[in-house]
């Protein structure tokens, strides 16, 4: 099989499974303990914790504080539920669905026009009542990167806060500046479940959901060790690797670019993170392509929404008809993806395409 689904999780690194083996019994059997228990395997299970944090912390800005979480979606719950104060929660038109029914749910919300690139201009017309802006800095299905740094600023001039959705820029980019950020270990070669907000020092944010407040009292429940050491380690090597995994996909988008010439591409080819291509071809089948080309994992679309039967809600956004949104694919690839995958993947996808039209 060849894996081309990088927006959808990454692969796990070596070396962030060989981290989280030891916190979950380890060569003595000692590895499980509490991080929260007093005695001295809770201690040691707390160091590892906080040696995590601190290799997590080193990819955001100085100046906040790292929360542990179950994931993004829960890390974006936690900052627009967790922020008080009257207003709305303005949100781009192609943010994730974690922002954007999180937004509608919590209250008053106002969306965020994108241009037929998925540009968000951040000189357009921020409502007056807006409490907090919500801009994700590279998107999940057409990789779009957002001018996020001057969102920022623009919320300031508004007194909002600035939530960044960076799940896509975090370990392959630099982070941008905001409030709060949130992240998922799994996107960037660390395990599912685990994932973690940033949070400027000197924003106020209140529990969701109560209990111990283990997390500063903030976020209730025991941590988990085991994937906490895992995504720490991932981001330790993601720090180590940033230019050289960068690399490799430039030289992997300029080749992909070439096998995939006469298809249309989605979305900006400039401000674009390019580990994704998202194109189409009118009158495509994807659900027969992807069908004939089963060995290859690649997506219609995000992998939150692909059993929706919907059109993206992205592609849509962008002024995609849903006719040529149902004949859009995306392929991701990284770190671990090699050249040979690219061409072998490129040469049955054009196959099986051709044969429909």
């Amino acid at each position: 099989m060849i894996y081309l689904d990088y927006q959808a999780t990454t692969p796990l690194a070596p070396e962030a499974r060989d981290a989280m083996l030891r916190w979950l019994d380890g060569p003595d059997g000692t590895g499980f303990g509490n991080p929260h228990s007093p005695h001295r395997m809770g201690r040691q299970a707390a160091a590892a914790i906080e040696l995590a944090r601190d290799r997590v912390a080193a990819l955001f800005p100085t100046g906040g504080k790292v929360i542990f979480t179950s994931g993004a979606t829960e890390a974006l719950n936690l900052a627009i539920r967790g922020t008080t104060g009257d207003g709305a929660v303005a949100f781009s038109a192609i943010e994730h669905s974690a922002v954007g029914d999180t937004a509608k749910a919590a209250g008053e919300h106002h969306m965020l026009s994108v241009d037929d690139q998925g540009l968000c201009d951040p000189m357009q017309d921020l409502p007056k009542d807006t409490r907090m802006v919500a801009v994700m800095q590279v998107n999940n299905e057409i990789g779009t990167v957002q001018p996020a740094s001057e969102w920022h600023a623009r919320a300031k001039e508004a007194n909002a806060l600035f939530l960044v959705d960076a799940v896509q820029a975090y370990g392959k980019t630099q982070v941008t500046s905001a409030d709060m950020i949130a992240i998922s270990a799994h996107k960037f070669h660390g395990p599912k479940g685990v994932g973690a907000l940033w949070v400027r020092d000197g924003v106020d944010l209140n529990e969701v959901q109560t209990g111990g407040g283990q997390e500063h009292g903030i976020r209730s429940g025991t941590l988990a060790p085991a994937l906490i050491a895992g995504m720490g380690a991932a981001a330790q090597l993601a720090a180590e690797r940033m230019a050289e995994d960068a690399q490799h996909v430039e030289t992997l988008w300029n080749r992909v670019r070439e096998l995939f010439a006469d298809w249309t591409v989605n979305g900006s080819e400039e401000a674009r993170w390019h580990g994704n291509l998202n194109i189409r071809r009118e009158g495509l089948d994807v659900a027969r392509l992807m069908s004939d080309c089963r060995t290859i994992m690649f997506s219609a679309g995000s992998a939150c929404a692909s059993g929706s039967g919907r059109p993206s809600h992205v592609l849509k956004a962008i002024g995609l008809s849903d006719k040529q949104a149902k004949s859009s694919i995306r392929l991701g690839f990284g770190r671990y993806t090699t050249m040979e995958q690219i061409e072998a993947a490129a040469e049955a996808i054009n196959a099986a395409a051709k044969e429909q039209l």
